[in-house]
């Protein structure tokens, strides 16, 4: 009587701090939303998730509050980011009547015990009727295609929103990982910070992050880029139109930029040495949407002496590593973190 599974289907989600991806098995990508939602005050009844709720960011009226449930890759409003997952899971169960589907989550390598459960209950609570738990730059390398169970090394770089991590990958398993909470939420913040200081000038995270990813580079572009952006003059509280070079992006990201170069060369030089020879060959591995940065492989390239590849469609990697596990979980059973816990 193998019958009755069918009706339910498993699911991938990548929960992260700026984005949701959500997976199906067997039909790849099925939903990509911002980790936003819009709740009523008095009431706690949602309003929006995703993209509607993202427009309400900075924008919404007294009675409701528009929250990004996650911080830093993991979850600050418990509640907040259940309704979130009660919703999107909801979505993707009206469109595919998923029944009570099993779930492989991505979350960040550095996630204390405590954050672990939070994100199992809040899964559960969902719909969920099993979640595994997978670290994002595992499956980042599984969704790009790196051949994990290889005796070779490997090293991936995953700049998601609230998290930097870099893990070196050999024989099925992490060897060595370190985890920043500097990605491009901080990004965005330099941003902000940088044009208030020097333009007197303030703008809202969405226009700090339009800003990233039109113009910003980590080292100088060929030729240098403009943008007009529109906010809020500091001296006379009046709108001010003013335009900003990618130059003066580049400055303003600097500091967090370095950060992130520091932690990938800190990671190197703790590689076991057999691996280490291996990295030069393959060279580093870029994810996440901060791959998308121009120029950050140049400048981690000439950081570091080794080659450097932006994954194709960085931002989709750790939600199709969670399919392709889901396709997998017997074999990949190992790899997960709370299945190695309840041995």
């Amino acid at each position: 009587m193998k019958f009755f599974t069918f009706g339910s289907k498993d699911i991938g989600i990548d929960l992260g701090t700026a984005n949701i991806l959500v997976t199906l098995k067997g039909k790849g990508i099925v939903l990509k939303e911002p980790s936003v939602v819009a709740i009523d005050r008095k009431s706690g009844n949602i309003m929006a998730t995703g993209n509607e709720a993202k427009e309400m960011l900075g924008r919404t009226p007294e009675q409701i509050k528009a929250v990004r449930p996650l911080k830093d890759g993991v979850i600050a409003d418990f509640t907040a980011t259940q309704l979130m997952l009660k919703n999107i899971i909801g979505k993707v169960e009206k469109r595919y009547s998923i029944g009570r589907p099993r779930v492989v989550v991505g979350v960040p390598s550095g996630i204390t015990e405590v954050e672990e459960r939070a994100v199992e209950e809040a899964i559960m609570r969902a719909g969920a009727r099993e979640v595994y738990l997978i670290e994002e730059p595992m499956a980042a390398a599984i969704g790009a295609g790196i051949e994990i169970e290889e005796p070779s090394g490997n090293i991936i770089v995953d700049i998601g929103g609230g998290t930097t991590e870099v893990a070196v990958i050999s024989l099925g398993g992490i060897v060595i990982s370190n985890s920043i909470r500097v990605a491009g939420d901080e990004l965005d913040e330099d941003i902000v910070n940088y044009i208030k200081k020097e333009l007197n000038l303030a703008i809202g995270e969405a226009t700090a992050e339009q800003i990233k990813k039109e113009i910003g580079c980590a080292m100088p572009l060929m030729s240098q880029m403009t943008m007009e952006i529109k906010g809020r003059d500091l001296n006379d509280g009046l709108p001010r139109t003013e335009v900003i070079t990618s130059n003066q992006v580049e400055k303003a990201m600097k500091e967090s930029i370095d950060k992130i170069v520091e932690v990938v060369k800190i990671t190197l030089e703790k590689t076991p040495p057999e691996l280490a020879s291996d990295i030069m060959e393959k060279g580093i591995v870029l994810s996440g949407g901060g791959a998308l940065i121009q120029n950050l492989d140049k400048l981690i390239s000439s950081e570091t002496g080794m080659p450097v590849y932006v994954i194709e469609e960085p931002l989709d990697c750790v939600v199709k590593g969670t399919e392709k596990t889901l396709q997998d979980l017997e074999k990949l059973k190992t790899i997960l973190l709370n299945s190695r816990k309840r041995r």
